[in-house]
């Protein structure tokens, strides 16, 4: 019997997930990958796995965790970016770290919850839309090499996360920021050594509109805060100055984005097809937009007919044809 290793927290998804891969006859290995995880939640995933009577596994990662994406983060909000840890977390830690002992121990497959699907194009592995458009991960995937998508198997890619979810009598799911456990990030950031200096909030036109308490309290598009007023939304974060600069909601659509330190499949197909779409922060106010893509230094310059709203340094782009992620990059500017 074909042996997987699936990254397991004992919820929802990673047991529906071990659930379908036994069903279709592969011998489940289960992996608890501790990124600061509670011992609560560790004790869960150990017995959750005993309960299916597959092999357990815990990889203490907390020190790698730690500097990849705790100290990331911190920095990011530091330079007044907005930072993206989970997409950064399932690049360089769980798939990782999933590879890494799936080697170890002489696995082939690996797996996860997520919902997406894996595609095979000219000899290319994709990330794929999952079934489930609610639910789809994909966006956050988009940094996964191809010997990581060769290997993976998608046992949530064709479920609906409504159909699951009466089989649990614990449907609680764990929701924003992992590391933060309910926090407010910036009670983390100050906690993690964070200086919140305060420093002037200008309009656009350079003049003088107030104060605020620490570049790192805010975030492109926000509209309350300390020193913001009625209408006003924050559209610039100028670290090296320690200034903030507001203006209305109007400046915050942009028709220029560029990308930085790019992850893509097939960069010829990239630059070429005339149907390509990018996503960006996921949700809300930004769906798929079409979009003209040009090589920019190593980068890229994407042009959009229909503005993109508020996007911010830090955060994903990521580029779709259809339903397959062409890759994706870090936004570094707009205009």
């Amino acid at each position: 019997m074909e042996r997987v290793l699936l990254g397991f927290s004992g919820g929802m998804d990673s047991t529906t997930a071990a659930r379908i891969l036994r069903s279709e006859g592969y011998s489940v290995v289960a992996l608890t990958i501790d990124t600061l995880l509670s011992s609560d939640a560790i004790a869960k995933a150990e017995r959750v796995a005993a309960e299916l009577d597959i092999e357990w596994h815990l990889y203490d990662a907390r020190e790698r965790f730690r500097r990849d994406i705790v100290d990331y983060f911190c920095r990011e909000y530091a330079s007044g970016h907005t930072p993206a840890p989970c997409t950064r977390c399932n690049t360089l830690i769980k798939w990782q770290i999933l590879s890494e002992v799936a080697d170890s121990l002489g696995i082939r497959h690996i797996a996860t919850g997520h919902y997406f699907n894996i595609e095979q194009h000219d000899g290319r592995y994709y990330v794929a839309k999952g079934v489930d458009s609610v639910k789809d991960q994909s966006y956050y995937l988009w940094g996964l090499d191809q010997r990581t998508l060769s290997r993976a198997l998608t046992p949530m890619g064709s479920v609906l996360k409504s159909d699951i979810r009466e089989m649990f009598s614990d449907r609680r799911e764990s929701m924003g920021i992992c590391f933060l456990q309910g926090r407010p990030y910036t009670e983390f950031l100050e906690a993690n050594g964070v200086e919140m200096p305060e420093g002037d909030i200008l309009a656009e036109d350079g003049s003088l509109r107030g104060r605020h308490n620490g570049i790192a309290r805010y975030t492109i598009g926000q509209k309350r805060g300390k020193g913001l007023g009625d209408g006003d939304r924050v559209i610039n974060i100028d670290s090296a100055h320690n200034c903030i600069v507001v203006g209305r909601s109007e400046s915050l659509l942009k028709h220029t984005l560029y990308v930085s330190d790019c992850n893509i499949i097939d960069i010829n197909e990239l630059l070429t097809s005339d149907d390509i779409t990018i996503k960006i922060r996921g949700l809300g106010r930004n769906p798929e937009l079409t979009v003209k893509i040009t090589e920019c230094g190593e980068g890229y310059k994407v042009t959009t007919e229909d503005a993109a709203y508020a996007p911010a340094k830090g955060q994903p782009l990521v580029f779709y044809r259809d339903n397959l992620v062409l890759g994706g990059g870090w936004l570094v500017d707009f205009e």
